[in-house]
Parts: structure tokens; C-alpha cells; sequence
């Protein structure tokens, strides 16, 4: 044990360790609860493990979407460039915020730890609920059929069984997770690998093969006026960053992190870093390919540039590169969010078989349930819809998050602190801001569809205190 250069109590980051050894002050609320998933976990996860789930979560089938928008919204590509930059520094604030969070506390859960330990139990069952009932099931569902698709239309297979399709992998996937931790974190390691591979390719030949880029690098802004240029920029970086979801997947595993103390921090930085600077350059490559100043269909800019790049065969490592991104994503969201409903369960928040374990060690129950739900999704046809309704809920959830740091420091000066984010309080300060900011022009543009995603959310207040309820009985 030593003290900082401030006074600050600290705790060397040993994982063992529990956090609450560490003796009640009067300005702790409450001492921090044993963990119940401790014994259950095994701490396997690399550096590598981590930071790959991370970018394998992050850059899911929109990295082929999205920056036609940005695109469309900006003019230029110079511009477009300087959205995902922008979009991966805020990204980068609240990536530093969590990593703090998840230095704090390694466990299973990530963000429903961090809201549990900063404001009460209910805004971790609050997190932990919208995210397992609603936002992680129906981004498998919405990746895995966008998968299938692709599939199809690379096989000239044409649009047969989308649906039943996109519920067997989801399932296989599933089931490739419960075989056990290290063959888990292999498996997500080779298809993220595989993904940065295809997208490097096809940026490399996009400006290789492609065109010379005066369309879209003629000029750094476009001849526009500047409220309307300045509006647009702001559109594409909002954009970016929902492009951007997933980069607190690494938090979710904190419990099976060999040394998170030093690992999530770093993996939270590479992971962001790296998805911003390979999306830059997929951006450009894509711009630099077309003849003309952009594509017609925003759409269409990754398929369009790279046809002309690379012709038929252009397309069709597109189309492998956004199956293997989506394979990617939907293993790096089962991975991840079982381990969400895994710490509900053992917190009494979910039936108690939830948090079963198999003989790897790994929560195989939390999985089935997780898959199994978002296979349902892919049925209903709702998910996007689903998906639509929890956008303000995630804006919340991220502000709450962000501005976690500053109030555990406050609230609980004595916890370990192993890692601090660089800036306090400034960092998580912005992207608090941000993110409030988003949660508002969402409440503002789209106030029904916001209305609703606050219902989902207080949906599980009755839940909430049914749990609570058996658990003082029992």
C-alpha cells in the first residue's frame, strides 16, 4: 500500500484482492457488497482478449454504412475524416471514464457495477435491464440478419430463409461461447483479426485501383454556407459516434480479466484508437476510389467504390468483410452481455438459474437466454424498432456513466483507484455533456419514439422490486 503524491489512499492492483477490505468511512454511502461471481469467474482475458472483443463490438456491419452518411453530411472528404476523428476523441472521453470505473471495480457487469456502486442499485438494475431485455438482444438480432443477407447475396443464394437464417447463427455463435473462456476469447480474436485484415485490403485497393479523389478531395469544406456546413458536421459526428456503440464492451469481462487494473485501461485505449484510425482510412479509401464527388446512395459507398476499384470482385470482398465484421460483432455482443445478465442473476435482479455456470466456467445460462431472446427478435421483425425506442435510453445511460467517475470519487474517496483518467475532471466531464446533449436533440426529434424508451426502462421498475422484495424474504 502506498499514498500518492496527493494523499490519495490507493491499493497496489492486485485482482485478488477485495475491494472491500478496504474499511467504511462516513463518506462512503454504503461498504462496497462481496461480489458473488468471484468464485464462479476465471481470470483468463488478456490485453489482446480485451482489446479485440472491444473492436470487434465496435466496428459491426455500420462501418460500411455510416460513412456514406457522414459523407453525405460534410461534403468533403477532408471533412468527413475530421468527424471521425472528432467522434473517436469524445468516444476516447468516456472509453477513459470507464476505464477508470473498471479499474475501480474488476467484476462481472461492467456499467451495472459502475451505476450500482455511483448512484444506487436500482440504476445498475436500470442499465443491466434496458441493455439484456432490449438494446444488446436486438443489436445480435439486426447484425445477424444483416449477415445472412450478405451471405445470400454473396452465394446469388437470393433472400430465402433471412430469418431462420439469422436464428441459427445467432445460436451457433452461442454455442461456440459456451464450449468455454479461452476457446470464447480465440474465437473473437481470429474474427476480429480476419475483419481488420479485409477492411485494411480493401482500403489499400481502393487507393490502389480506384480513382484519383479530385471529386471528394477537390476542396477542404464545401461551397455552403456556414450554419449549414457547420449543422452538417455536427450531424456527422453524431453519426460517428453511434457507429462508435460498443466500446464499453471490455468493462463487461472486467471479472475474468487477468490484470484489469492495467489491462482495461490500455485495452480501452488501443481498442478506440485503432477502430478511429481504421475508419479514417476506410473512409478516405472508399472517397478516394469514386470518380465523382460521392456516391449517389449513401448507402452504397463501400459497395460502389470498391466496384470500381476492384469490379465484380471488389464487391464481392466487401460483402466478405461485412460478414465477417457482423460474425465479429454478434460473437463480441454474446460474449459481452451474457456476462451483464450473469451479475443481474447473482444480484437476485434475474431467476437465479440465469447465473448457473458450466463446466468451463464461463455463465453458459446468461448465454442461452441471451441468444435465445435475440433469435426470437429476428421473428418478430421489431428489432430495429426495439433498437429505435432504447436510443435515449443509451445517451442516459452513457451520461450517468461518464459523470460516474466524478461522483465515485466524491462518494467513495476510499476505494482503489489503480488507474485515473488523464484530465480529470475535464474528460468525463465532456463526454457527460455530450452525451446529455445527444439525449436531448433525441428527446427533441423523435419525442415519441423517446417516450417509449423511457417506458422500457421504467418497465423494469416493478421487476426491480419484485427481486428486491424476494430477496429480503429469503
Amino acid at each position: 500500500m502506498h499514498r500518492s503524491s496527493q494523499g490519495d489512499r490507493r491499493l497496489d492492483p492486485d485482482p485478488t484482492v477485495p475491494i472491500t477490505a478496504l474499511p467504511p468511512t462516513p463518506k462512503d454511502l454504503a461498504p462496497l457488497p462481496p461480489e458473488p461471481d468471484d468464485a464462479l469467474l476465471t481470470r483468463e482475458l488478456t490485453l489482446t482478449d480485451a482489446t479485440l472483443l472491444n473492436a470487434g463490438v465496435m466496428q459491426g456491419a455500420t462501418l460500411f454504412i455510416v460513412p456514406g452518411i457522414v459523407f453525405a453530411n460534410t461534403g468533403t472528404a477532408w471533412l468527413a475524416a475530421l468527424a471521425w476523428i472528432c467522434a473517436g476523441a469524445l468516444t476516447w472521453c468516456g472509453a477513459a471514464a470507464f476505464a477508470e470505473l473498471g479499474a475501480r471495480y474488476p467484476r462481472a457487469g461492467g456499467p451495472l457495477v459502475f451505476l450500482e456502486r455511483a448512484y444506487s442499485p436500482f440504476w445498475g438494475f436500470a442499465v443491466g435491464w434496458t441493455l439484456v431485455t432490449v438494446i444488446q438482444p436486438a443489436s445480435i438480432a439486426a447484425v445477424a440478419v444483416a449477415c445472412v443477407t450478405y451471405v445470400e447475396a454473396l452465394l446469388a443464394l437470393g433472400a430465402t430463409q433471412t430469418t431462420g437464417g439469422a436464428a441459427v447463427l445467432i445460436m451457433a455463435v452461442t454455442a461456440g461461447h459456451v464450449a468455454g473462456l479461452r476457446r470464447s476469447a480465440t474465437a473473437q480474436n481470429v474474427l476480429t483479426s480476419t475483419k481488420v485484415t479485409l477492411l485494411i485490403v480493401v482500403a489499400v485497393s481502393c487507393f490502389w485501383f480506384g480513382g484519383d479523389g479530385a471529386g471528394a478531395f477537390g476542396a477542404l469544406v464545401p461551397a455552403a454556407p456556414l450554419t449549414r456546413t457547420v449543422a452538417g458536421f455536427g450531424a456527422a459526428v453524431a453519426a460517428a459516434l453511434w457507429a462508435f456503440s460498443g466500446w464499453t464492451s471490455a468493462t463487461f469481462v472486467g471479472g475474468e480479466l487477468r490484470t484489469p487494473a492495467t489491462t482495461l485501461p490500455r485495452a480501452m485505449t488501443y481498442s478506440v484508437l485503432g477502430v478511429t484510425a481504421l475508419t479514417v482510412l476506410v473512409t478516405l479509401g472508399f472517397l478516394w476510389a469514386l470518380p465523382t464527388s460521392g456516391p449517389a446512395d449513401p448507402d452504397r459507398l463501400a459497395l460502389d467504390a470498391a466496384g470500381h476499384a476492384l469490379g465484380t470482385f471488389g464487391e464481392r470482398l466487401v460483402a466478405a468483410a461485412v460478414i465477417v465484421s457482423c460474425l465479429a460483432a454478434i460473437s463480441g455482443l454474446v460474449f459481452s452481455g451474457s456476462r451483464l445478465l450473469f451479475a443481474m442473476a447473482r444480484r437476485g435482479w434475474f431467476p437465479a438459474h440465469v447465473g448457473a455456470t458450466g463446466g468451463g466456467r464461463v455463465p453458459r445460462n446468461a448465454m442461452l437466454y441471451l441468444g435465445g431472446w435475440a433469435s426470437v427478435l429476428t421473428f418478430t421483425g421489431r428489432y430495429d424498432q426495439l433498437f429505435t425506442y432504447a436510443v435515449v435510453a443509451v445517451w442516459l445511460f452513457a451520461m450517468l456513466g461518464g459523470l460516474a467517475v466524478i461522483v465515485v470519487r466524491h462518494r467513495h474517496p476510499n476505494d482503489s483507484r489503480p488507474y485515473e483518467v488523464p484530465g480529470y475532471p475535464y474528460v468525463p466531464a465532456i463526454f457527460g455533456v455530450v452525451s446529455w446533449a445527444l439525449m436531448l436533440q433525441t428527446l427533441w426529434t423523435s419525442p415519441v419514439q423517446a417516450l417509449i424508451g423511457a417506458l422500457v426502462v421504467l418497465a423494469g421498475l416493478p421487476v426491480y422490486r419484485y427481486y428486491r422484495k424476494q430477496r429480503a424474504e429469503g
